[in-house]
């Protein structure tokens, strides 16, 4: 009978997807944190400070999340990108040097 923690591909795909699902998580985490404690929760501290003609909790509250959620994409990207190579599940170039063109 077969050892369940024999190292197999299996286990190699279940800590890739358990590391995606942790990134995900806290990148989730952030975003949440940032929309609802900057646009919520510490508005009024927030909007002490002055964004052009706009106080910057009402900013926060109305663009800032998007923006915030808008950058932890390229985050994910990046961080998985690098996952991806450490667990060799990147994706590959096709070589298309010998594929003729046509004039």
């Amino acid at each position: 009978m077969a050892d369940s923690n024999c190292g197999g591909p299996g286990d190699e795909h279940r800590r890739y997807w358990r590391t995606n699902v942790k990134i995900v998580a806290v990148l989730l985490a952030v975003w949440a944190a940032v929309s609802l404690g900057c646009g919520v929760l510490f508005v009024n501290q927030l909007n002490a400070i002055p964004l052009g003609s706009f106080k910057l909790g009402f900013w926060f509250a109305q663009q800032g999340s998007i923006y915030v959620f808008i950058a932890l994409i390229f985050v994910y990207a990046i961080v998985m990108d690098r996952e991806d190579r450490v667990f060799h599940v990147e994706e590959r170039k096709e070589d298309t040097s010998d594929v003729e063109e046509d004039a």
